[in-house]
C-alpha cells in the first residue's frame, strides 16, 4: 500500500516564491496547500488549493490550520513564506508601517508555528521552514526595517530549533537573495519627499533596489532548494539561495571588519 504524501502548507502561495515552491513540491509528490488573504481573486489559479489566511490575525491562523486538519488529518510541513517589503529612510518611515512589517514578517510566522506545533507533537514529526532573506543578515540602507524583520526571524529559528529538538520537529531558515517576483508592487515605500534631507540618496537607492529585482532571475532556484532541504533528516540551521555575489557577501561579512564591510555597502549603494 502506497504511503500518503506529506501535507505541506505554504503561506503566501498565490504568486512569486511561494507559488514556485508549491509547484516544485507538488511535482515531487507532496500534497500542497497555499494561502492567500483573498483566494477569490485567483479564480484562474489551478496549481494547488488556496486557503484563506491573514497572518496578522490569530483567528484566521486558527481557522486555516483547523481547515487543513479537517481536510487531511495532519500537517507535516509548514513553510512560512508570506511577507511584505518596506523601504525608506529609518527616520521617515511611519511607525505604523514598521509595525505592519513586523506583524507580517515576524509575528505572522510565530502565530503559524504556535498553531501547528501541537499537531506536529502529536504526530511525533514535522518540518518548519522559515523563508527569510539575505537582507536579514545585514542592516541595509533604506531597507533597515525589512532587514530587521527578516533578521529577527533568523534568530527565532535558532532558538526554536533547540526547544523543538526533543519532539523530533525540525526547523530551519532559507534566505533568498533577489528574485523576479511581484513583491515590489505590494511593498510599502516612504515617498521621496522634496524637502527630505535623504531625498537624493534615498531616490538613488530606491532605483537601484527596483532595478535589482527587475533584472533578477525567476525564483525556480528557491523551489529546488526547498525540495533539497526538506529531504534532509538533519537540516542545517540556515540556508541561502541567490546569485554567487549575494551569497559571497555573507561570507565576506563574516571575514572582514565591520567598517570595511560598511564601506563596501556604501559604495554599492553609491552613498
Amino acid at each position: 500500500m502506497k504511503a500518503p504524501s506529506e501535507v505541506v502548507l505554504i503561506t503566501g502561495g498565490s504568486s512569486g516564491i511561494g507559488r514556485c515552491i508549491g509547484q516544485h513540491l507538488k511535482t515531487a509528490g507532496y500534497t500542497v496547500y497555499g494561502t492567500a488573504r483573498n483566494p477569490g481573486r485567483y479564480q484562474e489559479f489551478k496549481d494547488f488549493p488556496l486557503l484563506k489566511l491573514d497572518v496578522q490575525k490569530a483567528e484566521s491562523v486558527q481557522e486555516v490550520i483547523a481547515e487543513l486538519i479537517q481536510r487531511e488529518g495532519r500537517i507535516d510541513i509548514l513553510i512560512n513564506n508570506a511577507g511584505v517589503g518596506i523601504t525608506g529612510p529609518m527616520e521617515e518611515t511611519p511607525h505604523s508601517e514598521s509595525l505592519h512589517a513586523f506583524e507580517t514578517n515576524l509575528h505572522g510566522p510565530l502565530r503559524l508555528i504556535k498553531e501547528v506545533l501541537p499537531h506536529m507533537r502529536k504526530q511525533h514529526s514535522g518540518f518548519i521552514l522559515n523563508i527569510t532573506s539575505i537582507a536579514g543578515y545585514m542592516g541595509l540602507p533604506f531597507r533597515g526595517i525589512y532587514s530587521a524583520t527578516k533578521g529577527a526571524l533568523e534568530l527565532v529559528t535558532e532558538a526554536y530549533r533547540m526547544e523543538l529538538r526533543q519532539f523530533g520537529i525540525r526547523m530551519c531558515s532559507l534566505a533568498p537573495g533577489d528574485y523576479a517576483t511581484n513583491i515590489a508592487s505590494g511593498r510599502y515605500h516612504s515617498p521621496v519627499r522634496e524637502d527630505s534631507p535623504y531625498r537624493e540618496a534615498y531616490g538613488q537607492s530606491l532605483e537601484l533596489i527596483d532595478r535589482h529585482v527587475g533584472e533578477a532571475e525567476p525564483p525556480d532556484a528557491v523551489g529546488r532548494k526547498v525540495l533539497y532541504i526538506l529531504k534532509k533528516t538533519r537540516p542545517s540551521v540556515h540556508y541561502t539561495v541567490g546569485s554567487p555575489l549575494q551569497r559571497f557577501s555573507l561570507t565576506l561579512k563574516r571575514l572582514i571588519p565591520d567598517k570595511i564591510y560598511e564601506r563596501l555597502l556604501l559604495n554599492h549603494y553609491k552613498l
